[in-house]
């Protein structure tokens, strides 16, 4: 019997807190997107030529996108306003005194949060890298000076390779200073590369008045090799091996919210393969990884800042205290990305550190609220 009693009261708490969370995430992604919707507005009243059709498209492509970022605060909230009304009502106090733990009736909606949080990561977040990457297409031919996630033409450009004909661990730095495209082909002009050991020791310097983007391969036309301490070495056309294509260096600087956790590991490999930097890509998909438990930590959170009994006075200042707290850990989420792109933290430590600091603090007020 008391078995039975435990389990309805689990799924009863859990529909509750899951009409609570996804009420939250709907009005907090409808907020968002209102102010996004505004902006974008804004932008496209200074263009004669875009219509109101391209921001209500923006806007509506966003959306999944602002789901995934606003899931951690809005399992909080919705947490607080799901256990505020079960203790007000008095469902938990009658709970607990009935033998059930805190422990025990908390384990329906943590399961809930890591399940919105794991179907997050490995649903919406395919949909969302798609409908993303539509949106900033949008908005870079509509909306924006350049030509898209990443204009080519005329602009100058910087590329970071593998080189292993010299050197097993030889890398290339390739630059130009103008850039054009041709029918999706990629000319380069002005261009320098200089290839380095795996201790970035120069090798040889390469100049050519022109190149472009083959099949697997660079070609230089009239270029000349610089060793140093020697004349220059006219080469003719030159052929450098290369991995890239044009819609790679494309990807290489769109933003990692293009890409789904399913894509990521190889597109990393790819990067570290060509020689670009993947440290935004790995951050952010360790923080993929890392949003189930975010979500289930932000469930206890919540939990441990609504459950105070109202005879016991306070609770105006114990649910504000966990608005403020899982403020105060989405911010530091946020901060530790930012020094995890910087590459002052190592990705995983940026991802999973904020994370685990605040399920321990929502372990010990549970602890503290519990046992005393």
């Amino acid at each position: 019997m008391f078995t039975r009693l435990a389990v309805t009261l689990s799924f009863y708490i859990a529909r509750q807190f899951t009409y609570a969370v996804l009420a939250m995430v709907a009005a907090l992604t409808g907020l968002v997107s209102l102010f996004d919707f505004i902006d974008l507005l804004r932008r496209a009243a200074t263009r004669p030529d875009v219509g109101a059709s391209i921001p209500v498209q923006i806007a509506a492509l966003r959306l999944p996108y602002y789901c995934i970022e606003i899931l951690p605060f809005a399992v909080l909230l919705g947490g607080i306003v799901c256990f505020w009304r079960l203790t007000r009502s008095s469902e938990l106090i009658v709970a607990r005194a009935s033998g059930i733990s805190a422990w025990q009736f908390l384990a329906a909606p943590l399961t809930c949060a890591l399940l919105i949080g794991g179907l997050a990561t490995t649903v919406l977040s395919p949909l969302s890298s798609v409908m993303f990457a539509q949106a900033e297409a949008l908005d870079g031919l509509y909306l924006q000076n350049g030509g898209g996630t990443l204009d080519l033409e005329g602009g100058q450009l910087w590329l970071r390779q593998a080189d292993r004909q010299l050197t097993p661990q030889g890398v290339a730095m390739l630059h130009a200073r103008a850039v054009h495209m041709h029918d999706r082909d990629l000319e380069l002009a002005g261009v320098s590369v200089f290839r380095l050991d795996d201790a970035d020791h120069l090798l040889v310097r390469i100049e050519a008045p022109s190149a472009r983007l083959g099949q697997k391969r660079w070609l230089l036309a009239d270029a000349h090799s610089i060793t140093p301490d020697h004349l220059p070495v006219a080469v003719g056309t030159m052929s450098l091996p290369t991995d890239l294509t044009v819609h790679r260096v494309q990807e290489s600087f769109a933003s990692p919210d293009t890409f789904s956790v399913w894509t990521l590991p190889g597109f990393i490999a790819l990067l570290e393969r060509s020689g670009f930097s993947a440290i935004r890509h790995r951050l952010h998909f360790q923080s993929l990884l890392a949003l189930p438990l975010l979500a289930g930590t932000m469930s206890l959170v919540s939990a441990g800042f609504s459950m105070r009994p109202a005879r016991r006075g306070g609770v105006a200042r114990m649910i504000g205290s966990g608005v403020a707290a899982g403020f105060a850990l989405f911010t530091i989420s946020k901060i530790a990305e930012q020094f995890g792109e910087s590459g002052a933290l190592p990705p995983v430590m940026a991802a999973w550190a904020p994370t685990g600091a605040g399920l321990l603090l929502a372990i010990t007020l549970l602890l503290h609220l519990e046992d005393g």
